[in-house]
């Protein structure tokens, strides 16, 4: 008898184990989660899109007398997720971590004249351009420096991690300078120039425009030269295509029904948006 009863034991819990195993096959909650998985969840689109900028660059985004954030690119954006559907934040963040705070996934969005490059190319997804810029050079008044070619023995400024570092060091003058010295914002990097602790700045177009329209009492000129042409555009984390996608077709939209047209005539007078539909 007990051998029969050790027998139908045996029969019960083996049958258990199976069920237990065919239920695990079918999808067993508990199994790791694949790269895939991880890559679509980092991917994912939810209700709110969190962008990092620096919030000192006027006038694609930065604070006003009422320490309220502003700006072009704060419009665009703002337009951009009533489209998509999303609530939008914008995070203040360290520029020169900026790809940091990307692949953390603390922000999903860089969106504040950042500007398209290769190097960037290959890090982050990218959309089609938005806006044009410069390079430009600007010097006190009656500065003797009239092109690039003067900034030899120079002391020259610039925004720490900006895309003008890299125009800068891809030219063969910046081995001519007698330093270059780095600043945590563009505005910073102006005040500098205006005391005379550097010389030159080299600094985005729509910013140095902007910033000696409200400001005509600093005496800054402009030179011809400068240090080429590049785009402005919206980066997502490396592989995040789904929400690069999207926020493109939101910006085609903007750009049809007119409305990006509107903001930036409102921020730079006139429509100097890149069209690409």
């Amino acid at each position: 008898m007990k051998k029969f009863i050790s027998v139908l034991l045996a029969m019960s819990l083996g049958f258990t184990m199976v069920g237990c195993g065919g239920g695990a096959a079918e999808g067993d909650s508990s199994e790791p989660a694949t790269e895939a998985d991880v890559a679509a969840a980092d991917t994912a689109i939810g209700d709110k899109i969190v962008i990092g900028l620096d919030d000192s660059f006027p006038p694609m985004g930065y604070r006003d007398e009422n320490n309220e954030l502003v700006g072009f690119d704060i419009d665009l954006a703002k337009a951009a997720a009533e489209k998509m559907g999303v609530e939008v934040e914008f995070q203040p963040i360290d520029w020169d971590s900026k790809e940091l705070e990307l692949n953390s996934d603390k922000i999903q969005l860089i969106w504040n004249g950042f500007s398209i490059t290769d190097e960037r190319l290959a890090a982050m997804e990218f959309t089609k351009p938005y806006l044009n810029n410069r390079m430009l050079i600007v010097v006190p008044e009656g500065s003797d420096i009239k092109a690039k070619s003067d900034l030899a023995g120079k002391n020259v400024g610039v925004q720490d991690g900006s895309s003008a570092v890299d125009a800068i060091e891809g030219d063969e003058i910046h081995t001519q300078f007698a330093s270059m010295p780095t600043y945590d914002t563009n505005l910073l990097a102006l005040a500098d120039l205006e005391i005379g602790r550097v010389d030159a700045v080299v600094i985005d177009e729509v910013v140095v425009k902007d910033y000696i329209s409200k400001n005509p009492d600093k005496k800054f000129v402009l030179l011809d030269d400068d240090f080429g042409s590049e785009e402005y555009g919206i980066a997502a984390k490396k592989g995040n295509t789904e929400l690069i996608d999207k926020l493109q077709t939101a910006l085609d939209e903007l750009s049809a029904d007119g409305t990006a047209a509107e903001i930036s005539e409102k921020w730079f007078g006139e429509d100097i948006v890149v069209k690409n539909n």
